[in-house]
């Protein structure tokens, strides 16, 4: 993204940009059929069980003033309007967690306030998200977005673990809150006596526990022995909502007895959209005194740098470099058109939605796998047909080749494909060449079709509309289905936060380098073994621990400022912060090059390489899947950059010989002109295994 402060001319760019490939985005989504609905749905239930939670946490938050209803109703309606009129169509849109944290701490502040109290509460907000809007208008007119490229990864990471750090801790109290009375609850009553609440509170550990661990199991349903691989497929795309089904339908069970009060275990309380009260939120601006209308500037302008700072880092990760995305970024209109949503969103008095994590980014993964699905298929069949005419192995892979370039759609706004089709496999080639004759005809025993071409093809990213506002239309039905949804009990939503937090854990470079510090140093050699960071062999480990201490600080800090009444709106200014911490503090406690390493803006993988270095062939079998989008699962959602893959000979369908080549970028002090001597440089790391 080019970096311009004068004004209007980022959003200007933006909008010649987006607007050369606006018919593309709703042909592209329309051609790829009903497969489109498998990425939205995936996406659908990870931002509407989120949302229904944050409604949940609300409710309690804001004594009924605020509930599921209104979040459901404003993710719905900015993400239609986002799918449709919006820049980039990957960026998801929906009430966020550090929405739902100021909105605490502006309830808080009205309700103790004579003048305004829970009445005027939204009339209020509805003035602070006018100046919110004023300030975010200012920020996408003047190209502060072009300042996100000076977001590295110290404070997306950051932040991204200070999200995961909130999640869990809804998540523990809502757990807690289980054992107590809620508020606005007659003490009296049976459920509420301390037997039944002591029930409720160990039921409600059991359904949220249960939950957490199928769900984490479930998404890890492609590895498991059993079953088929469509089965194993459809677990792992769809287990999560399969898992909350399961377990609200689990809650019953206790019920059914008799004996035990219908009450338990708690579920989701909110008004149905038809009820009467359920939309009080049309309440007169004009009744706010003046002085609290200019006051409103004041969480406006915390708001504004939350907003600017989350809806550009979700865009920002949405795009990531990994997924080879070939079509132009959007940040100053979107954060422009993000203004005008929170107007709206301020005028109907429900809480504005704006970029989320880790939805963005879940959402281009799946469409990752889509393509991937589709660039399979084809490729599948080139090679079938050119073995079928007796082809050598070169004329294969030139064959997959040219499919996968007709596979590119041509279009002059779009960014040239970065990637064509990876090398193939040393074991691939070597067996080839003992059959004497690399031009020899090869078959499946020598080129497994379909294992093979999950290792050639490159991370692509379907990109479009149409599921984007799908799931936002899927969202907005929610509000239809509440009399459903209060079926579920509130202890398997607090699962599904604790879910959120873990799930976001791996690939987050941050949490891996806190995991190395507890690695005992005689087990640090195993981190070779696995897709690793850069860092971790040019990097001492010295320099690495004292860099992740300083991160874990800076984010108890900014953890312990949220517990601060009305001061904790201030944690989107220690986020802003980093960015010169970054760039003018920590170069003078650190050397550049490891710097670089740690806080790169690209992140680099390089590949696991097992110490017994077990036959090439049974390697890369292991290491292959079976499966559509398998690969995505397994590396995309364990590592965040550009996988580095180990030097094979490189075979065209122009070179029947195979020649040295290296995927691998020259380490320190490595020969790499030949794969022997790149094996032996890459098993052990000088910076990771004690002397």
């Amino acid at each position: 993204m080019e970096e311009t402060f004068v004004p209007f001319r980022g959003i200007r760019n933006d909008l010649r940009e987006r607007l050369s490939c606006y018919k593309q985005d709703w042909t592209g989504g329309f051609r790829a059929g009903y497969r489109i609905l498998a990425p939205t749905t995936y996406i659908f239930f990870a931002s509407a069980i989120q949302v229904i939670s944050f409604g949940e946490q609300l409710e309690r938050e804001t004594e009924g003033v605020l509930t599921a209803v209104q979040t459901l109703s404003s993710t719905a309606l900015c993400g239609v309007i986002h799918s449709i009129l919006g820049g980039q169509p990957l960026l998801i849109l929906g009430v966020a967690e550090p929405t739902v944290i100021m909105y605490t701490f502006m309830f808080n502040f009205a309700k103790n306030r004579p003048e305004l109290g829970s009445k005027l509460f939204l009339a209020w907000t509805a003035w602070v998200c006018m100046w919110t809007a004023v300030l975010l208008f200012l920020l996408a007119i003047l190209g502060a977005c072009s300042i996100i490229n000076r977001f590295t990864r110290l404070a997306g990471e950051l932040f991204g673990l200070l999200i995961a750090m909130l999640f869990m801790q809804e998540a523990i109290k809502g757990l807690v809150e289980e054992f107590r009375i809620p508020e606005r609850e007659n003490p009296n009553s049976i459920q509420f006596q301390p037997s039944w609440r002591f029930a409720n509170g160990m039921f409600a550990l059991v359904l949220s526990f249960g939950l957490l661990l199928t769900s984490l199991k479930s998404r890890k349903a492609r590895s498991w022995r059993y079953g088929s691989g469509s089965l194993r497929g459809f677990i792992a795309d769809y287990g999560v909502p399969l898992m909350v089904l399961i377990w609200s339908a689990i809650s019953y069970i206790p019920t059914g007895s008799g004996s035990v009060p219908k009450e338990l275990p708690r579920r989701l309380f909110s008004p149905n959209p038809w009820s009467p009260g359920a939309y009080e939120n049309w309440t007169d601006m004009l009744d706010v005194p003046v002085l609290y209308i200019i006051g409103a500037f004041i969480p406006a302008t915390m708001i504004a740098v939350l907003y600017y700072f989350d809806h550009s880092v979700a865009s920002q990760l949405a795009q990531q470099k990994e997924f080879n995305l070939r079509k132009p970024p959007s940040f100053h209109y979107d954060l422009l058109l993000l203004g005008f949503m929170v107007i709206i969103c301020g005028l109907i008095g429900i809480p504005p939605a704006n970029g989320v994590i880790p939805q963005s980014p879940m959402h281009t993964r799946s469409l990752a796998t889509l393509k991937h699905q589709l660039l399979r298929n084809r490729l599948v069949a080139a090679a079938r047909k050119c073995m079928k005419n007796n082809a050598s192995l070169g004329q294969v892979y030139g064959g997959m080749q040219e499919a996968y370039q007709q596979m590119q759609t041509p279009l002059i706004y779009q960014e040239p494909s970065a990637r064509g089709l990876k090398e193939l496999k040393v074991s691939t080639i070597q067996m080839a060449s003992s059959m004497g004759n690399m031009d020899a005809p090869v078959d499946e025993t020598v080129f497994d079709v379909e294992k093979d071409i999950d290792d050639l093809l490159p991370v692509e990213v379907k990109e479009q509309r149409l599921s984007n506002l799908l799931q936002a239309i899927l969202v907005g039905g929610c509000v239809g289905a509440m009399p459903f949804l209060k079926m579920i009990p509130t202890s398997v939503l607090w699962g599904y936060f604790a879910f959120m937090a873990v799930e976001s854990l791996p690939g987050n470079q941050f949490w891996e380098r806190i995991l190395l510090l507890f690695t005992a140093p005689s087990r640090r050699y195993k981190v070779l073994e696995e897709y690793h960071a850069t860092f971790v062999e040019t990097v001492p480990f010295n320099t690495i621990a004292a860099f992740t201490v300083f991160q874990t600080v800076y984010l108890l800090v900014c953890f312990g400022i949220t517990w601060i009444p009305i001061a904790g709106v201030l944690f989107p200014l220690m986020i802003m912060l980093l960015v010169p911490v970054r760039q003018y503090i920590l170069p003078k406690f650190f050397k550049g090059a490891f710097l670089q390493d740690l806080d790169a803006s690209e992140y680099e993988e390089a590949p696991a390489l097992p110490f017994n270095l077990v036959p090439e062939r049974e390697m890369s079998r292991a290491a292959s899947f079976a499966d559509d989008g398998e690969i995505l699962d397994g590396v995309m959602t364990r590592s965040r950059g550009e996988i580095r893959h180990v030097c094979s000979p490189r075979v065209t369908s122009s070179t029947a010989t195979p020649s040295n080549s290296c995927g691998l970028k020259r380490e320190r002090g490595q020969d790499t002109n030949t794969i022997e001597a790149v094996f032996c440089a890459r098993t052990k790391s000088k910076y990771l295994i004690p002397a």
